[in-house]
């Protein structure tokens, strides 16, 4: 069961039973892509609200995800050693925050389909999806296109996206630093592909509670680049670091957990379009908890209280459309 909405969209779609696979989702890692076969079709909000979707399932892994402050703070300390000794300008940093629906009530059952609904209502301009598959429950919601591609004219579009700051708050020269980072790299990537690229002006994107820094760009490309581009352009400094490969490695020996689908990218390919979102603002359901995916760009001038800050205000974003009946 597949249930998602496209950016700057009222209208919910599914899929019908055919051999076609449409949607795909990509781990972080690449190496787990989870295929979602059928016809896309419109699907009404009554129908999303009529569907039983409850997790059954539980994870082995609860006692070691209890991340605290403090041992956040540990983990910050050895991505400022790596990013020295590889004389890094960023490492990105995840948590998996674990949320025991207890702590938020005892009597009262979650309603996936309740809370997707509430969550596309509270980031009307993202694409948003919640699927169950394989025993498995995702529910997500972001604004960060990886890219997208228009068959009939051949142009690709993608943006670079970063820093994160409350909205009352002031751009500082380590958000500036962080996201100018991540342009440069995508400026470099679409070089390669197109002559005629064009890049706009950097600009505030509002998403809830936070803002982040946005660059768009556009570039007419051949449709045989597409896939050689989206492996190239993944994972981008804004989720991992730059370069990629050693920031990777990074990011294995320090967080010490899976990222799974978080920080992946979800592939939707309709008629004229193939989009390619990343998988960031997101969360897995289990019978008793879920645990909250969320993270942020480390430098030399990182604040481990302010990082872990950011990343409790990240993760509000699903937390707080959490719907209990």
């Amino acid at each position: 069961m597949l249930i998602f909405r496209l950016p700057d969209s009222d209208i919910f779609h599914t899929l019908d039973h055919s051999q076609q696979k449409p949607v795909s989702f990509v781990s972080f890692d690449t190496k787990t892509v989870l295929d979602f076969k059928g016809n896309i079709r419109e699907i009404s909000k009554q129908d999303i609200d009529s569907q039983n979707i409850s997790p059954k399932s539980k994870s082995q892994l609860i006692e070691i995800a209890k991340e605290t402050p403090e041992s956040y703070a540990l983990k910050i300390a050895q991505a400022k050693e790596f990013i020295e000794k590889n004389e890094l300008k960023k490492l990105v940093l995840s948590r998996r925050k674990l949320l025991m629906y207890l702590d938020i009530t005892s009597e009262k059952k979650l309603s996936l389909t309740k809370s997707f609904l509430k969550f596309c209502d509270s980031y009307p301009s993202a694409f948003c999806y919640l699927f169950e598959k394989n025993g498995e429950i995702w529910m997500g919601g972001f604004s960060e296109v990886l890219g997208k591609f228009d068959k009939r004219n051949n142009s690709f579009e993608t943006m670079s996206l970063a820093g994160t700051l409350p909205l009352a708050e002031s751009w500082t020269d380590k958000e500036i630093e962080e996201q100018k980072a991540v342009t440069d790299y995508i400026q470099s990537i679409l070089r390669k592909f197109s002559s005629n690229l064009k890049v706009s002006s950097t600009k505030d994107l509002i998403s809830g509670n936070i803002k982040h820094l946005k660059t768009d760009f556009s570039a007419e490309i051949s449709p045989e680049s597409l896939d050689k581009i989206i492996s190239e352009l993944h994972p981008t400094p804004a989720v991992c670091g730059f370069p990629k490969e050693l920031c990777a490695q990074g990011i294995k020996s320090i967080e010490h957990f899976n990222r799974e689908f978080y920080a992946g990218y979800i592939k939707v390919e309709t008629e004229d379009f193939i989009y390619y979102f990343v998988n960031l603002r997101c969360a897995s359901f289990f019978k008793n908890y879920a645990f909250l995916f969320v993270g942020g760009g480390i430098t030399l001038k990182s604040d481990s209280e302010k990082e872990w800050q950011e990343t409790e205000l990240k993760s509000m974003a699903v937390q707080n459309n959490l719907v209990f009946e």
